[in-house]
């Protein structure tokens, strides 16, 4: 299975062992993200997703690897300055390993999950894009969704 592949790049000692971690002290926010991906997201083909995975020397929230889409979920430590600063490195690196990432607050995740769902299922291109109505005869009509 294409979800199932070795993930590309190496994770670090440090980062597995984290990654194991986190997995078992998950957020109650994570917790309900987690349930959702696995039991409310339609069907989206290759949309598996890995909890608390290690990539590089970083552990990503959510990830599927076939889409290369990672989603974090963000707890009030992160309005601080300096951790925007690490985040803003981490999703650098992360781009640089050609995956996307989509942020939600906690707040966001635990208030309105059917808005991040639309949202995930966007960026995984399965549903919840709206197609343009009147698409040039040249076919770049369409937009790619803004997340």
């Amino acid at each position: 299975m294409a979800w199932n592949r070795e993930n590309p790049n190496p994770p670090s000692a440090a980062a597995s062992r984290n990654a194991g971690r986190l997995r078992k002290t998950m957020t109650d926010a994570e917790r309900r993200l987690w349930g959702a991906l696995r039991n409310e997201l339609p069907k989206v083909h290759n949309s598996h997703f890995r909890r608390q995975m290690a990539i590089g020397s970083y552990v990503a929230d959510f990830v599927c690897l076939d889409r290369r889409l990672i989603v974090e979920v963000d707890g009030k430590v992160h309005d601080d300055p300096e951790r925007r600063l690490r985040d803003a490195d981490r999703e650098a690196y992360l781009r640089g390993q050609n995956f996307r990432v989509i942020r939600f607050s906690n707040r966001d995740v635990m208030l309105d999950m059917p808005l991040v769902l639309r949202r995930i299922g966007v960026a995984l291109g399965g549903f919840g894009a709206t197609p343009t109505p009147n698409p040039s005869p040249q076919g770049g009509g369409e937009q790619d969704a803004k997340i």
